[in-house]
């Protein structure tokens, strides 16, 4: 990879040279922060608009900076060293510093120049995240937006990896986080209406071949810990990686998919659709965030763009309103909003 043609090794660094701590400014710690994260030299200068030489050199400056060699080649990529990925943490710590630092109470989109960086599994990236991509790009054409998977979000993901805000159905555990319930939704079934009929009972349904999802961290949905935790042992002839790969695998067989009721309006458009013959559980989906990010001008104009496109993806939609803010089990934080 070109990345690790532009990272020479750096054995044998002058330890008695060491640059000044004051030559470091806001670049160099988004270069840091870049390269740690995009695992690659090229990839890190794309994403910061710049050549891969003025990755290479910054990077050298950081090292006399440092004294350490910072990054080390890993398979085709590049890996960070342990005190590169401690230096990485808190560099992003810092830039959120300075962004409020150079962002007054009157915030304006406008002149805001930023990456946000939100984590979503599929079902929320593929229903909310094309309608904010084109609220905040219109009013604020400074931002770009950045998507990573949330998995089951764990709390390094808000705390160290620079993400301003996860969206869940569930939310990691731990007194710094503010959440907010974004919106309810029902699971239902998804069918072939060409190929089979939804199923009127519970016991046709149990009879039925089913489609799944387990996530690549072998976790399955809450449904189907549910059912397990009920008994129930339903027969699933394939599981996919996410909600977004059911319809294809759903059309043209007699196969049912059980899935949140919204992604009628997503991916799984088009299939037949009916209620469970039972009783299940609802999806509840949260914005999370970390404590730091709370009265951020900006971080609360972006969390009030998300309600606003909650608002008008549910306008018609039969999932309910979620209440006020809360704080997850354990130590309470302050209480969030939008």
């Amino acid at each position: 990879m070109k990345g690790s043609i532009l990272m020479p090794r750096m054995s044998g660094i002058d330890r008695s040279h060491r640059a000044d701590p004051l030559d470091l400014d806001g670049h160099l710690l988004a270069l840091l922060v870049a390269v740690a994260e995009e695992g690659s030299v090229t990839r890190a200068a794309e994403r910061l608009q710049v050549t891969q030489s003025a990755v290479s050199h910054g990077l050298t400056r950081l090292r006399r900076i440092t004294c350490d060699e910072l990054f080390v080649k890993s398979g085709r990529g590049i890996a960070p060293t342990p005190l590169a990925g401690e230096l990485a943490a808190r560099a992003r710590r810092l830039l959120d510093e300075l962004g409020a630092f150079g962002r007054s109470a009157r915030f304006d989109p406008a002149r805001f120049v930023q990456t946000l960086t939100i984590a979503a599994n599929d079902l929320q990236r593929d229903l909310l995240l094309p309608p904010l991509l084109r609220r905040l790009r219109a009013a604020a054409p400074g931002v770009t937006l950045r998507i990573v998977p949330s998995d089951a979000p764990q709390p390094a993901l808000l705390r160290d990896e620079g993400c301003h805000l996860a969206i869940t159905p569930r939310p990691p555990q731990g007194g710094d986080f503010v959440q907010k319930r974004l919106f309810e939704d029902r699971y239902v079934v998804f069918f072939d209406a060409a190929h089979g009929r939804a199923p009127g009972t519970r016991e046709a349904w149990l009879a039925a071949e089913h489609v799944s999802v387990q996530y690549e961290s072998r976790r399955g949905l809450d449904f189907d810990e549910w059912l397990l935790a009920e008994g129930v042992q339903r027969q699933v002839v394939a599981t996919v990686p996410g909600m977004a790969a059911l319809a294809a695998l759903v059309r043209g067989g007699r196969w049912l998919a059980t899935a949140p009721s919204l992604l009628a309006r997503a991916s799984l458009r088009g299939l037949g659709v009916a209620e469970l013959p039972f009783t299940a559980p609802p999806l509840r989906m949260y914005g999370v965030w970390h404590a730091r990010h709370h009265d951020d001008p900006a971080m609360r104009w972006l969390r009030d763009q998300l309600d606003r496109v909650v608002a008008e993806v549910r306008a018609g939609a039969p999932a309910s309103a979620g209440p006020p803010p809360m704080a997850p089990r354990g130590r309470r934080p302050r209480t969030g909003s939008a």
